[in-house]
């Protein structure tokens, strides 16, 4: 669908509906392959389930296809990020497509070129407005040495999200951080996991035969996208350590991405790169290994976390308060998180203590039951009403404050 065809629609006015209209406004989106991407599409398969009309507003992409209540906009690559795309705003068309559709609230997810037209149009109309934080750019900008940009960078997030009247995020660590900073009106939308999509009745012995892993060995997996601020120049170390003392151990990277061509250069022997795998693949990769490495501190949840826990996996992870939060005290191993030596070792202790590892991956599998997507999308559809009514008083601030 077009953004021009969207402009000519007419329709009846909101409170005559009995179905909810949220429209969703992210500058990432299917067939985009990364956590926000996946996030949004189970968001609107969610809400669409619980009788909502869901309309997606995203960047074009070359490999889309077709597909209902999604308007693509013109977009490029990002220069950073090929495979992200970008769309500069247009608020103006954006006030037309939303007036046109009418909507009973606007969820902004990116504060990009999409999410800042998305931004602009409902405060404009009047409609009631909620954000969504999926980065943490306190670990970007550390991780990056952006410590100038900084101040700036906290300024533009913060007059982004406080002219919503809620910003969602998915920790309650995100949320002190984000308080912090002078948010206002942090509310916690959490993740959640299918337990028969990623579950250890997918595990394959063909599968790790097929990348070479002895009857005895071990399969070591790293699953998301090959990009630097990942933490992956860390696990290739340690990957090194480890198959220095272990011969029998297989690494295998399943995801693409910019840091791709570096970790194939730097990988050790017996490291395997599968690319991007989705669908039933992905489900008997996870369940088919035995130790999940998540070296980034960059993420504001790690959803892939919750699906090797939902495996059975045994996770060693760097230590963030994110984390932390998601493993809980027995779902995982917590190390350093620029320390290749900490990673290493967990890894070898693993290796010589079956029984250790096998009660550590039990123990993520347990935890990964109580996230359970049913009960986190029915909190967020009732917040949802919750703003919709609320926005019938006094309006929030044209300045954002």
């Amino acid at each position: 669908m077009t953004a021009a065809a969207v402009t000519q629609e007419l329709d009846m006015d909101p409170p005559r509906r009995a179905r909810l209209r949220i429209a969703v406004f992210t500058d990432t989106f299917a067939p985009q392959v990364n956590g926000v991407a996946r996030t949004l599409g189970r968001l609107r398969e969610a809400l669409e389930e619980r009788g909502c009309d869901v309309r997606v507003f995203t960047a074009h992409d070359p490999r889309e296809t077709a597909e209902r209540e999604v308007v693509r906009l013109p977009s490029v690559a990002f220069w950073a990020y090929p495979e992200l795309r970008l769309s500069r705003p247009r608020a103006r068309q954006m006030v037309g497509a939303l007036n046109a559709w009418a909507p009973d609230l606007v969820h902004v997810a990116t504060p990009f070129g999409l999410g800042l037209s998305g931004r602009a149009a409902a405060r404009h109309l009047g409609v009631p407005l909620v954000s969504s934080y999926h980065t943490s750019f306190s670990a970007y900008a550390g991780y990056y040495h952006l410590g100038l940009l900084a101040r700036p960078g906290w300024t533009f997030l913060r007059w982004f999200h406080n002219g919503a009247q809620r910003t969602y995020v998915p920790t309650f660590a995100i949320q002190r951080e984000l308080e912090e900073q002078g948010f206002r009106n942090v509310a916690i939308w959490s993740r959640g996991v299918d337990t028969r999509r990623f579950s250890p009745r997918w595990r394959s012995d063909d599968v790790r035969r097929s990348l070479g892993v002895p009857d005895d060995g071990t399969l070591v997996v790293y699953i998301g996208r090959l990009a630097k601020e990942k933490g992956l120049d860390v696990a290739i170390d340690a990957m090194h350590r480890v198959r220095s003392q272990r011969s029998d151990v297989v690494f295998a990277f399943v995801g693409d991405g910019p840091y791709e061509r570096e970790c194939r250069r730097r990988a050790p022997q017996g490291s395997v790169f599968l690319g991007r795998r989705t669908g039933d693949e992905l489900s008997r990769y996870y369940a088919s290994a035995d130790i999940q490495l998540f070296p980034s501190v960059t993420d504001t949840f790690g959803n892939v976390l919750l699906e090797g826990m939902a495996s059975r996996l045994a996770i060693v992870a760097a230590y963030a308060p994110s984390s932390r939060e998601v493993l809980g005290t027995d779902g995982g191993i917590l190390v350093p998180p620029t320390a290749p030596g900490a990673f290493a070792s967990a890894i070898i202790d693993l290796l010589r203590d079956r029984d250790a590892r096998d009660h550590l991956a039990a123990c993520a599998a347990m935890r990964a039951r109580t996230f359970a997507w049913d009960q986190i999308f029915d909190n967020l559809l009732s917040d949802y009403r919750r703003v919709i009514a609320s926005s019938r008083g006094p309006s929030v601030r044209a300045d954002g404050r």
